[in-house]
């Protein structure tokens, strides 16, 4: 347990990531650190890809991965959009935009992915710098115009 004690504090240091999350990702996912976060996202089975044939196009799917951790942070994502700010305005972004709910919620379980994978490769915990904070204004000042364009 000592070796997994640091990436434990570090993700467990993220609002909306709970215990059931933390040791899935950890005993599911040994490679954290030391992939890129697209890599991450395809290991998870949360990346997008395109199953397009000759003249035929179709919507970009998600498919293969690790299905546990998929579980997991599907879960996780339901209660991250209610208690983390970052996660909740880039979640509303989306929806505003017209996403469907799901799809939102795959592109923040993304998110979280890349979020994590950079916060264990670079050993520092969850803060709101200053740069979240502008991302957490830009997407909530999207959300304002987009709702004064369709009149809500």
């Amino acid at each position: 347990m000592s070796e997994w004690q640091c990436p434990h504090e570090i993700l467990n240091s993220i609002p909306g990531i709970g215990d059931g999350v933390i040791f899935t990702l950890l005993g599911e996912l040994s490679e954290l650190d030391n992939l890129s976060s697209r890599k991450i996202s395809a290991m998870c089975g949360l990346a997008p890809f395109n199953r397009d044939s000759g003249a035929m196009k179709s919507r970009c799917r998600i498919n293969g991965g690790r299905a546990p951790i998929r579980t997991v942070l599907y879960m996780a994502m339901l209660s991250a959009i209610q208690c983390n700010k970052v996660i909740k305005a880039f979640y509303q972004n989306l929806v505003a935009q017209g996403k469907h709910n799901k799809v939102a919620l795959t592109a923040c379980m993304r998110k979280i992915m890349a979020i994590l994978n950079a916060m264990v490769r670079d050993n520092c915990e969850w803060q709101v710098t200053k740069f979240a904070l502008q991302v957490l204004i830009f997407y909530h000042s999207r959300l304002l115009g987009i709702l004064r364009l369709i009149g809500r």
